[in-house]
């Protein structure tokens, strides 16, 4: 089945979510537990907002769900770890979500282009400012440790 460019946008967006939620998941045990906690509600509330999305795309732009890009999720992983020998590890994993999040706000910018069913509008609205919410909040974590 062939997609058209709103549901590109749209599966893009799906992506960046499920990758941010897969890598803040995955490197748990690698970040400070005030910073774990600090970011926790940032995920629990994407988790929601990726589902409640998923439904809202099966149901108005006729998507199917697909599965994750491994490869890529086990090379982002290597890769990482591999930056973390040479710096403090909680600040490569807030680097590198913050770079999630760039990614995240490219795909919701690319999806802002297409009209957008009325029930599908607010969820993205929702990712938005939680996704700006997140990036003030990586910003603040980051700073007392530059110090």
């Amino acid at each position: 089945m062939f997609l058209d460019n709103r549901q590109v946008a749209m599966d893009s967006v799906l992506e960046a979510l499920a990758d941010s939620i897969d890598y803040f998941q995955d490197n748990l045990e690698r970040l400070h537990p005030s910073l774990r906690d600090a970011l926790k509600p940032h995920y629990e509330a994407r988790s929601r907002s990726m589902r409640e999305l998923q439904e809202l795309s099966r149901k108005h732009l006729s998507m199917l769900p697909r599965d994750a890009d491994v490869e890529r999720d086990d090379y982002m992983w290597l890769w990482s770890r591999l930056k973390s020998f040479v710096g403090n590890e909680s600040q490569v994993v807030i680097g590198e979500l913050l770079e999630q999040e760039r990614v995240l706000m490219q795909a919701l910018s690319s999806l802002y282009t297409h009209p957008l069913p009325d029930a599908i509008e607010p969820v993205i609205e929702g990712c938005w400012k939680g996704c700006r919410a997140l990036i003030r909040e990586l910003y603040a974590q980051q700073k007392p440790r530059r110090r």
